[in-house]
């Protein structure tokens, strides 16, 4: 098989695969060309690829002759022009997000896989994209903070006197909520964490956080390590525990997703008015709309001295080693996809099923052929 990897938009740092892997990719049977230029962001240079067995060409030649396109984010219309039927793109799609893109590559005749659709299951960890770059997420996101605030995460004794430490409200104990939970510490911050799964109480303990736990949440073990809509009255007994942390908290960190579906509020605009000027909120939520009244994604709005962070694309701000994780999640779903050297689609298996979301003129993806058909 002949994969092809393209150079990300002006906005991504990351590259889809790296040199690390390209031996071991081509022991199942993958032959692998790059754009020229596609790893220097990441700093991986052309030499770096050659030198370990890939091809650098153009981006016309790559899109011609692969028979497999990788890419982070959803391919541009320049890119997906060129391809032909037959052709298979793997990218985070988000494909009920969009949808109307989905359907008209469906209609070219493309096969896709959407890494963001991989079943979270155990058998699949080693090939999630969303949790590797989750953990880079919860990680910057808590550095990102740190920048912001305008006090010192640890407690300081001083000549000057004793500084108190930061206090830190997470919202989301999933992996990227666990790795704040977990650098928030490293940093010296008391740390708060809110999360609707009664389950993740030892896991944000044994972290040296403590729970803030409300009773009667829903039951979301089976919600892949997402949130899941709550009842009314268990969203009336949330907020006013929300409330009263994140009203004494200088950096607030939420990473609520429903999938599908808009991200939950949590932080209202009349919380935000009584926090302290010069706290911070970093929003992961943001790419749905955020989990804050006033979050806008990719932007950095201040209200009343408080920061608003949504940013959605955080882990393109560690190129080396998001892309090296990102890369490890493919190569190991090629793995499961490759049977003697040749892609094999073996729709009885759940991760395959669950990721090829289009293919031979087909939409397999129930949640987007739910929201074409609404």
């Amino acid at each position: 098989m002949k994969l092809g990897i393209i150079k990300e938009e002006s906005y991504e740092n990351r590259v889809s695969i790296t040199p690390d892997i390209i031996d071991a990719l081509k022991k199942i049977g993958v032959e692998v060309s790059i754009e020229t230029g596609a790893g220097d962001k990441a700093f991986h240079n052309d030499k770096e690829y050659e030198t370990v067995g890939a091809k650098v060409a153009k981006r016309e030649d790559i899109l011609q002759n692969s028979d497999l396109i990788t890419c982070i984010h959803f391919p541009s219309e320049s890119v997906t022009s060129k391809l032909k039927k037959g052709q298979a793109v793997m990218a985070l799609f988000q494909p009920v997000y969009n949808k109307d893109k989905i359907k008209k590559l469906n209609e070219q005749g493309l096969t896709l896989y959407s890494l963001d659709t991989i079943p979270r299951i155990t058998r699949a960890q080693s090939m999630d994209v969303l949790s590797s770059q989750a953990t880079v997420a919860g990680y910057k996101a808590v550095l990102t903070a740190a920048n912001h605030t305008s006090r010192f995460f640890p407690m300081l004794t001083t000549a000057a006197g004793t500084i108190t430490p930061s206090r830190v409200l997470i919202i989301g104990a999933g992996v990227a909520g666990l790795q704040a939970i977990a650098t928030s510490r490293r940093l010296g911050a008391v740390v708060d964490v809110f999360d609707t799964r009664p389950e993740v109480k030892e896991q944000v303990m044994s972290l040296g956080a403590k729970f803030v736990e409300v009773e009667g949440a829903a039951d979301a073990s089976s919600a892949g390590g997402y949130a899941v809509e709550q009842s009314e009255d268990y969203k009336k007994r949330q907020a006013e525990a929300i409330h009263k942390f994140a009203t004494k908290a200088d950096i607030i960190i939420t990473t609520a997703l429903i999938p599908g579906k808009k991200a939950p509020i949590l932080i209202t605009k009349s919380m935000i008015d009584e926090m302290r000027p010069g706290s911070v909120i970093v929003d992961l939520a943001s790419i749905m709309g955020g989990n804050t009244e006033l979050t806008k994604d990719n932007e950095t709005v201040v209200h009343k001295g408080v920061s608003i962070i949504g940013n959605s694309n955080l882990p393109s701000t560690m190129p080396s080693d998001a892309s090296k994780m990102f890369a490890k999640n493919i190569f190991n779903f090629l793995k499961l996809l490759m049977v003697e050297n040749q892609v094999k689609l073996n729709f009885e298996d759940e991760v395959i099923s669950g990721t090829c979301i289009a293919h031979d003129s087909q939409i397999r993806h129930k949640p987007t052929l739910d929201a074409l058909s609404a």
